[in-house]
């Protein structure tokens, strides 16, 4: 079985665009770190795009954890974009199913539905 990063990153590859995983394992600390904080694949692009993976039942505290980040912040306000990819295998035909999210500059305002709710 493959981990949700191999999946993700075989999807985007899929789709012809170059990317890099950008999370290590910390043996020190024994934890994975993702780059800056939020940040498991990088996408090359005219628009940079980062990818925070998870399992499917993990999607929303991985959008709080990213509009928690100030550099998250800053990288959407710099014209890239951040995504969230759940992976969750499906009961009936037995096979993976990606929910992507995107997190949008609003999601990080207070008061206002994050992507997620919409």
């Amino acid at each position: 079985m493959s981990s949700p990063t191999q999946r993700s990153l075989a999807q985007i590859r899929k789709c012809g665009m170059t990317v890099a995983i950008v999370e290590h394992w910390n043996p020190f600390a024994r934890i994975r770190q993702d780059l800056f904080g939020f940040i498991d694949l990088l996408v090359i692009a005219p628009k940079m795009m980062a990818f925070q993976v998870t399992s499917g039942s993990n999607v929303s505290a991985r959008i709080k954890k990213i509009l928690a980040s100030p550099l998250a912040k800053e990288w959407v306000e710099d014209g890239h974009r951040i995504f969230v990819h759940g992976w969750a295998k499906n009961k009936n035909t037995k096979r993976w199913n990606c929910r992507e999210v995107e997190v949008f500059l609003s999601d990080f305002k207070e008061g206002e539905k994050t992507s997620e709710d919409r």
